[in-house]
Formats: structure tokens, C-alpha cells, sequence
């Protein structure tokens, strides 16, 4: 077992048990790829067998334990050897797609309820990680969808993922979008991404202005973390729900009990 922290130390919420990578601790504190210093890299360059034959042996097929028994997740659990191995033998970025994180888990619970919110409509999963996100929009009728996340790995990721839940493979971007021109979409869901005071700041500025372009419709999914409750965009949200968080998230997630969907409104 792994004698310090790892990765999950820094990641959007720190989980109460070693882990993995505890190279994450020589940043600041910091994700190892924050937006806009990810690889270039489309997901196809990834469709290789080897990548696909690492990702099947060192994640675990699970639907139990969130908020959406319906969609089946590739993820690191307690049962995968890399859940307590050593840091330096992971060979690639630390993966926060392997993590079904509280505010993604209540964002695909309210699709799944209310698929009238995205049913025939566009639909931009904001750093997407697992895909789950996104796979709970296209199970609710979404007309098109774009999952974005800036490690390409997590784009092999999605893709087996959709796989799982008998879905086609969706348009996957690998780039920081928050530096292309905007595009149009009905609606743009993010969770978990307020854990950083930068980031946040350029989430909110992109946001507004997708807004105030294009009308598009934002939901945020967050489980109430610090940097999110502070932040200025508390002003513009509207609470839309609330869920009660199952005991395996509470307890991978320092006892956070809920997670909520909030509607940005500018």
C-alpha cells in the first residue's frame, strides 16, 4: 500500500485514502495538466491495442456505488492494483477520468430524470473525464453531443465507456476549448471544475460569454467544495437539485454528503 497521498490529494476534491500517485504532490497543489498545458493529441491516436488492452486490465467495470446505476463506467476501485500502487509505476498522467466524481454523478442523475433537457438538442460535455456525463445525455436524446477533456487518454476512456452501455462513440475533443472560438450549443454541462481559483475565473468569463452569444443554456454540477462556494459565480447560479451522495461516494470523498445542479444565469 502506498505510504503517502496520491494524486487524489490535489484533485478536484481529496479523497480519504492512499492512493496511487503521489507524483502529483511534487506540483503546487495543482492537477498535473491543468487547462491549457494538456497534450494535443485526438483520441484517435489512442485507439491502439495496447492502450485499450492497459485500460481493460488496470480499470474495473462497475454501475454500483453513484448516483446512476443505469450507465456502467470503466474506473479505478479498491479492486484495481494501481488503486495503492507505488506512483512512479503509472505510466501516463494521473487519471481523473478513472474517478466518477460527485458533481458529474448529479449532473447524470438529472438527465436521466429530465431527459426533456436535452432530448434533440445540442449538447458539450466540459471536461467530460469518464464520459458519464455525456453517455447519460445521449441515453436521454440528445441530437448531437461533444465530450472535451485535455488528456487524450480519457478520450480512449470515454470511448470503451460508451462501448459498455451499447452506445456509438460520440465526437471526443482532446484540446482546451476554453482557447477555440466558440460554437453553438443548446446546452453545456460541466461538474467538478471549480476546484482551481484560475481556472475558475476562465470558466466563468467563457461561460458568460456562451451565454451571451448563443443563449446556451449551462448546468454545473458540484458537490459544495470550498473554491466553488467562494467564487463569484455563486451570484448567478439558481439550484435546480440536490441529491443525496451514496455512502461509497461519501466515504471516497471526505464525508461529502450531497451534490446539487445549479443553472447559470447571467
Amino acid at each position: 500500500m502506498a505510504l503517502s497521498l496520491g494524486w487524489r490529494a490535489f484533485a478536484p476534491f481529496p479523497m480519504n485514502h492512499c492512493g496511487v500517485f503521489v507524483k502529483a504532490m511534487r506540483s503546487s497543489g495543482l492537477p498535473l495538466f491543468p487547462w491549457g498545458h494538456g497534450p494535443r493529441r485526438g483520441v484517435r491516436s489512442l485507439l491502439e491495442p495496447e492502450m485499450k488492452a492497459f485500460l481493460e486490465e488496470n480499470t474495473e467495470v462497475t454501475n454500483s456505488g453513484s448516483l446512476t446505476p443505469e450507465i456502467r463506467l470503466r474506473l479505478l476501485t479498491p479492486n484495481c492494483k494501481f488503486w495503492w500502487e507505488r506512483a512512479d509505476l503509472w505510466p501516463h498522467s494521473d487519471p481523473y477520468w478513472a474517478i466518477y466524481w460527485p458533481g458529474g454523478q448529479a449532473l447524470s442523475r438529472y438527465l436521466l430524470d429530465n431527459p426533456d433537457v436535452v432530448r434533440g438538442k445540442s449538447v458539450l460535455d466540459l471536461g467530460s473525464g469518464c464520459g458519464a456525463t455525456a453517455i447519460a445525455a445521449k441515453m436521454s436524446g440528445a441530437s448531437r453531443i461533444l465530450a472535451t477533456d485535455i488528456d487524450p487518454i480519457a478520450g480512449m476512456a470515454i470511448t470503451l465507456n460508451c462501448e459498455l452501455n451499447q452506445l456509438n462513440p460520440f465526437p471526443i475533443l482532446t484540446k482546451n476549448i476554453l482557447d477555440l472560438e466558440q460554437d453553438k450549443w443548446d446546452l453545456i454541462v460541466l461538474g467538478d471544475m471549480f476546484y482551481d481559483e484560475d481556472l475558475a475565473d476562465s470558466l466563468h468569463r467563457w461561460l458568460k460569454n456562451c451565454c451571451w452569444t448563443h443563449r446556451t443554456q449551462v448546468l454545473i454540477g458540484d458537490p459544495g467544495r470550498p473554491q466553488f462556494r467562494g467564487h463569484s459565480i455563486q451570484h448567478q447560479l439558481h439550484k435546480v437539485v440536490e441529491y443525496s451522495l451514496p455512502e461509497s461516494t461519501r466515504q471516497e470523498n471526505n464525508g461529502l454528503t450531497t451534490s446539487t445542479v445549479w443553472d447559470f444565469q447571467p
